[in-house]
């Protein structure tokens, strides 16, 4: 790659889609399907394994630096959920590797001499201390490459004291079996890259192995893939606790609406019973009024002396006259 097109790269990664007004390349939105959600999120197996024994090639989907800062811009505003598209994605990448893994696996037990458990198990303790000096080595050059020569002459160390562990091992292996047997290679298969690994393998091809693009690219894929699980089980859980809040907020909404209507119809009641208690009282004190009225009238009926009654009689007896 020219320095022209790493530093338009540089830029795309940098601004995004837009950073010349460029509209021919904003026809393409990061949240089209036909976009790379691995690529988006920086965990393509195409991108990761480019170079190596097990080059993918070019991916199907659409990969483009600048798509990817459009999303890393856009992603601090809302969750989009791309890491579901990439859990899948990068999933059945690591299961078509375990396969290839198990086959493997069987094509050696199938050609490799048979050999007792007793045996077999004195050859995998030193296949495992081989992984360790590789993985030792590899990182003693990384923190070389750095400038930590300290804590590299520290794991340069730790390869002496497990190189003499490995010495110790292989004498056992030597011994458990006939000399012409343990000449032969015998072989394993990288559980990480699915690789072959050789129980006789010098120091420098465990380092290269273990500090190789393939091997580091697989356990950059396994552990980007525990990482994306562990966060869309995060954003899930918050999601659901989002909801849950969200439903208790209705329910406490409708709850005190519950309420309130509950105590306008009592209010209501209330002032109902009260305007037919006073309509009650009314009405019982105007009965009241009117019999008291005809009690009075009838007393008075009652109480008028002969003498009044004989004194009418006359007037009307003069008036007829």
């Amino acid at each position: 790659m020219s320095a022209q097109a790493q530093m338009r790269a540089l830029l795309d990664q940098l601004m995004g889609t837009a950073r010349d007004g460029d509209e021919t390349r904003q026809r393409v939105k990061f949240t089209d399907d036909r976009v790379c959600k691995s690529h988006l999120l920086d965990c393509c197996p195409h991108d990761i394994l480019a170079g190596t024994r097990m080059d993918l090639g070019d991916c199907s989907k659409i990969h483009d630096l600048a798509l990817r800062a459009d999303y890393e811009i856009a992603s601090k505003d809302r969750d989009l959920f791309f890491e579901l598209d990439a859990v899948d994605h990068l999933e059945s990448f690591i299961a078509d590797c375990d396969r290839r893994t198990e086959l493997a696996k069987k094509r050696l037990a199938e050609t490799q001499e048979e050999i007792s458990a007793e045996v077999a198990a004195k050859a995998e303790k030193v296949h495992e201390l081989n992984e360790e000096i590789g993985k030792l080595l590899a990182k003693a050059e990384q923190l070389g490459a750095e400038g930590n020569v300290d804590e590299a002459q520290k794991v340069l160390q730790e390869v002496e004291r497990v190189r003499s562990r490995k010495r110790e091992a292989e004498e056992e292996y030597r011994n458990s079996m006939p000399a012409s047997s343990f000449q032969q290679q015998k072989l394993r298969v990288c559980e990480v890259c699915s690789a072959y690994l050789g129980l006789h393998d010098n120091d420098r091809r465990l380092a290269d192995h273990f500090g190789g693009k393939l091997h580091l690219g697989f356990i950059q894929i396994r552990e980007k893939l525990e990482q994306l699980k562990k966060t869309v089980s995060e954003k899930q859980e918050k999601r659901n606790q989002e909801r849950l809040k969200r439903r208790e907020d209705r329910e406490r909404e409708e709850r005190m609406k519950r309420r309130s209507r509950s105590r306008e119809r009592r209010r209501h009641r209330s002032r109902s019973s009260s305007r037919e208690k006073r309509r009650s009282r009314s009405r019982s004190r105007d009965r009241e009024r009117k019999r008291r009225h005809r009690s009075r009238s009838r007393s008075k009926g009652r109480r008028r002396s002969p003498r009044d009654r004989s004194r009418d009689r006359s007037s009307k007896h003069k008036y007829y006259k």
